[in-house]
């Protein structure tokens, strides 16, 4: 009952902090154009969160459980827990020193970093594929953005237009929802999998990933109420901090880090979806300048993705070797 009881607090707490992380970011750009009404930005999110993993699958969840270290084994559940705390520790602490990072990368190097403590293998040759796709999208997003922006400034004017843009705002972020729930969403799947089956068949080996729909839907709506606790803070650090504010802008962003960010579901690899949607507001600004840009929320960004990954495979790794010790002892 103690492992079942952690479990779940850890997953509540991880759909939690998804959501005032990621789901803040989507419905935040969302909510940057005029007249886009909250209550619908969110609907839909919720919608394609609880329905995506039956339409689209979970094979990014699958590498959160057997792609990066060997947890199929009776102490992979342990281990998988001790990577995802330690990814919580991390993202809090510099969320705390105002450095918002990824998730889904203190995620990945927790994990990696725990089964290497712990003494399980760890894929090294899938975890660089991971991390140079990870590395790509944001990359992908900023070249996309700038483009997109350049693009956008040569549409011509009509009396249709205000209607043309918001019917594309409308698919962009339907497209972008539809992103999330096919890759970043699926790390939450994991870890409310894994919860749900510990606490079925106890503690063990990380099983099959497979989450019910009654399950799945209790996520969006835990999803939900993380992203409504941090919805201001973050439009204004997409407002403010990156100076994002014209329609056509918006729709731009949204659709660079959507292309980036499916195009990183083809290959099954995780990547972030914040990661993705700072890189095409960047990228859009700056097609229309540097200046406007607001360089040290930039930097602030910047800096936090560089140091998440080998903080956490650094703690997750202590956290692993500490289950060890505890097994020999």
């Amino acid at each position: 009952m103690g492992w079942t009881l952690a479990f779940a607090a850890v997953a509540v707490v991880f759909v939690l902090i998804s959501g005032a992380n990621d789901g803040a970011t989507l419905i935040g750009l969302g909510l940057r154009f005029p007249h886009t009404p909250g209550w619908g930005a969110a609907a839909l999110l919720v919608v394609v969160l609880s329905t995506g993993p039956y339409l689209l699958g979970v094979a990014v969840a699958r590498t959160f459980t057997e792609g990066l270290a060997g947890l199929g084994t009776s102490e992979g559940a342990t281990v998988f827990l001790a990577g995802v705390v330690t990814a919580l520790a991390v993202v809090g602490a510099l969320t705390a020193k105002g450095l918002p990072t990824s998730l889904t990368l203190a995620v990945i190097g927790g994990i990696t970093g725990a089964g290497l403590g712990a003494g399980l293998p760890v894929s090294w040759r899938a975890l660089a594929a991971v991390l140079a796709v990870g590395a790509g999208a944001p990359l992908a997003g900023l070249g996309l953005g700038y483009l997109l922006g350049s693009l956008s400034r040569r549409v011509p004017s009509s009396r249709r237009m205000p209607r043309l843009v918001l019917g594309a705002h409308v698919l962009a972020y339907a497209a972008q929802c539809v992103a999330y729930a096919v890759n970043d969403g699926q790390k939450m799947i994991a870890v409310v999998s894994v919860a749900v089956d510990v606490g079925r068949n106890g503690l063990g080996r990380v099983g099959p990933v497979h989450v019910s729909a009654f399950w799945t839907a209790v996520m969006a709506l835990v999803f939900l109420a993380g992203a409504m606790t941090s919805l201001v803070g973050v439009g204004e650090r997409l407002g403010r901090g990156l100076v994002i504010t014209r329609p056509l802008h918006v729709v731009s962003a949204e659709t660079a880090a959507t292309g980036a960010v499916l195009g990183s579901s083809a290959l099954g690899s995780p990547v972030s979806m914040t990661q993705s949607v700072a890189a095409g507001v960047v990228g859009v600004v700056a097609s229309e300048g540097g200046r406007r840009l607001r360089w040290r929320a930039v930097l602030n960004v910047g800096t936090a993705w560089l140091v998440t990954l080998p903080s956490s495979m650094a703690l997750g790794c202590l956290a692993g070797l500490g289950l060890r010790l505890l097994r020999s002892a």
